[in-house]
């Protein structure tokens, strides 16, 4: 029998985990060829999460392991995958808006001969429209923008073989993107659409502007392409070609004696530039401080113990 390793990372979801496990239960109890272990990082809870994951070890195979303090979610999943041993590995969060009753259908496409399969939400229940138009520029600029073809509407909900997470799990990034990951090691991919429901208990961990998706937006776009730095380039080349046009019309207005004195149009004119240099400089920016955070060579993240199940 294959065994079949589910990661979540979670921080204070204590009115979401028992339903979690249940419905993962549920929807693999039935199998005859998989076994499952379910993996729960904890990336530093404040609230009775770790208690209810203890009581429910009794019942079903579950490991958790406790970060040292808070790390965020991509090292989370990192510590959950490099610790898994199953033959496949899926992820999902502990919201409840990801369903695991698609699992057995992933696990059919794996059995298929798919390595990375991966959800497609076709709806967003719970989620403003606001929110939904923001994510979907968002897809949109890393697509044309990264050097991977990122599927619209796929997060992190996925499936990936123990072949692809061993070359996922090879890579030196210091802050990996893992969605881009799992398009950019290639194998055979498939895809999954499903509806994702509104969050169970609790309030979101991630507020749309809020340094996690922004975050990730950043590491998105960057991790897999050197093009925003060519905008600089561009933006080099737009501003000699409106500088030459201020300053023939500057010689124009003087040689036939239209100037009027006034600090309007250099005001403008060095707002307009003092932009694009501090634009360019911010985007050089974020590249120095990645390799800033790679060249120190610290660990992505502290486990402070690992409780695992019988």
């Amino acid at each position: 029998m294959k065994l079949l390793s589910v990661v979540f990372s979670f921080r204070n979801e204590e009115g979401n985990i028992q339903k979690l496990v249940e419905r993962v239960h549920g929807s693999l109890k039935n199998s005859s060829d998989w076994k499952y272990e379910l993996i729960f990082v904890n990336d530093d809870s404040t609230d009775k999460s770790e208690d209810i994951l203890l009581k429910l070890q009794k019942d079903y195979p579950i490991k958790i392991i406790n970060m040292s303090r808070n790390f965020g979610v991509d090292p989370c999943v990192l510590a959950g995958f490099r610790h898994a041993t199953g033959e496949a590995v899926v992820y999902l969060h502990t919201d409840l808006q990801d369903p695991p009753e698609l699992i057995p259908d992933m696990l059919k496409k794996y059995e298929e001969g798919f390595d990375v399969v991966h959800t497609i939400r076709t709806k967003r229940k719970g989620e403003g429209k606001f929110r939904m138009f923001v994510t979907k520029i968002a897809y949109y600029l890393i697509n044309i923008l990264s050097d991977i073809n990122l599927p619209i509407e796929a997060g992190d909900y996925k499936l990936i073989s123990k072949k692809a997470l061993e070359k996922i799990l090879n890579q030196k990034e210091f802050r990996p993107y893992v969605r881009g990951l799992s398009v950019w090691v290639g194998f055979k991919q498939a895809y999954l659409n499903y509806e994702r429901q509104a969050r169970g208990a609790g309030e979101s961990k991630m507020p749309l502007l809020s340094a996690g998706p922004i975050t990730d937006f950043i590491n998105g776009i960057t991790s897999y392409s050197l093009k925003p730095l060519y905008i600089g380039i561009f933006f080099g080349f737009f501003s000699i070609f409106v500088s030459v046009i201020l300053i023939i019309y500057a010689l124009f207005l003087k040689f036939n004696d239209l100037a009027i004195p006034g600090a309007t149009s250099i005001i403008i004119a060095i707002s307009f530039f003092s932009g694009i240099l501090l634009f360019t400089l911010g985007i050089m920016g974020i590249y120095l401080a990645r390799i800033f955070e790679q060249t120190k060579g610290r660990d992505q993240y502290v486990i402070k113990e690992i409780k695992d199940y019988k």
